[in-house]
């Protein structure tokens, strides 16, 4: 296949790398006391968004407490092209090289990019990508995506080669892969969502890629206007904006999770449920948070600004009834939410503000979210929530 004139890499799909906690590593026995994956042969799915003429996997080792050794890797379609499956078609399978070599070793905190593949994925198809482990990581600290919403499998042996992995162990994980590349026509470019786990996808179907980004992207690729944009999920569950949670803070992981992306044109941030829900529910406390959220807003901005990178803010959405948990009885922290959604709307901070907070509020009490929406926790959204979601996102702030 012939490379379009102007084409230039673009991410099609990321994912932001974690520290795996303890519940979240590979199953028995594909972890042991100081070695993950030892002998072992991962197979995992991902969606991307934008399509193009080849090709490129990245591979992450930022939390890993030992080196990486890749052994072998490689690219295909899925059976039925369907998200979460262990089977691959038959003769699409690509052998993944590094530097013309079919393995790598990844140093702690670094990442490796793939040569380009030949291998053209359409627009929001399913690709899987299998790897072998000879050796393993030597330590417990690895590197993973958690709530992929996707179910990867294991199986000990290499088996990379083969069509159909039965019988392997499961897992709704993705691990070391954190990101995939394709060389897109001219005027391809990406949206990066950095968000918790509203956008992570809680609440949202495994392996039925119902996530809001997700639904965008369908919405968006619908259009010709609007078929260029490559939607990039970047959140995290239970992060947080100003400290580290789950996974470092935005302000600490905006560098490698937007600014260090190919071919980025927008920020879309929703983000600061859970430093409100965090912090204490006493009023000192939700006027500091508050007060540093609004400044966190306007430093990451600044630092979107400097690389020529528009920022579009969303509302926060509520949390009434989020008990035990974020809704305290006096109010607080639903107050601290209206505080820093008036700043959204109206401090004039992003460059456009995306209200979804007016979508997903139950206009008879706005302090709850829709019934119609809520998994029932009164805080995350279910797939008819996260379509509201897609569905507010005006598509004219990409054409």
């Amino acid at each position: 296949m012939t490379d379009p004139a102007g084409a230039r890499w673009v991410h099609t799909w990321v994912a932001a790398p974690q520290l795996t906690e303890p519940d979240n590593m590979p199953p028995p026995p594909f972890t042991r006391d100081g070695l993950v994956l030892a002998g072992a042969t991962l197979r995992q799915t991902v969606r991307v968004s934008a399509g193009g003429t080849r090709t490129r996997l990245r591979f992450s080792n930022a939390f890993g407490g030992a080196a990486l050794p890749l052994t072998k890797a490689a690219v295909a379609l899925p059976a039925g092209g369907r998200a979460g499956v262990a089977a691959v078609e038959p003769g699409t399978s690509r052998p993944v090289t590094f530097g013309g070599r079919p393995s790598v070793t990844i140093p702690v905190g670094a990442q490796a990019v793939s040569d380009p593949l030949d291998l053209a994925p359409a627009p929001r198809s399913n690709l899987t990508v299998t790897i072998h482990l000879a050796e393993g990581q030597a330590s417990t600290a690895i590197t993973s995506h958690p709530g992929s919403r996707t179910t990867s499998h294991i199986v000990g042996g290499d088996h990379v080669s083969r069509v159909d992995l039965t019988g392997a162990t499961s897992t709704d994980h993705w691990y070391f892969l954190s990101g995939v590349e394709v060389l897109a026509p001219a005027g391809t470019a990406g949206l990066v969502v950095i968000g918790d786990s509203l956008t992570d996808g809680r609440g949202s179907t495994t392996n039925g890629n119902d996530r809001w980004p997700d639904r965008l992207a369908d919405r968006l690729h619908a259009s010709p206007s609007t078929r260029h944009v490559a939607v990039l999920n970047q959140a995290a569950g239970g992060n947080r904006v100003l400290d580290d949670g789950l996974g470092p803070s935005v302000l600490a992981r905006l560098d490698r999770d937007l600014l260090a992306l190919s071919g980025v044109r927008w920020l879309l941030l929703f983000e600061g449920v859970n430093d409100i829900g965090t912090a204490a529910a006493t009023p000192g406390e939700q006027a500091r948070v508050a007060a540093d959220l609004i400044a966190a807003y306007e430093q990451i901005v600044t630092r979107a600004h400097a690389h020529g990178i528009p920022v579009y803010g969303g509302t926060i959405t509520p949390f009434g009834g989020n008990d035990p948990g974020y809704d305290d009885p006096g109010g607080l922290r639903a107050d601290t939410r209206q505080v820093v959604n008036h700043w959204i709307r109206t401090g004039g901070g992003f460059d456009a503000v995306v209200d979804f907070d007016r979508v997903i509020g139950d206009p008879a009490d706005p302090r709850r979210i829709r019934p119609a929406y809520d998994t029932g926790d009164h805080l995350h959204l279910n797939p008819a929530g996260y379509q509201a979601v897609a569905d507010a996102v005006p598509a004219a702030l990409f054409r």
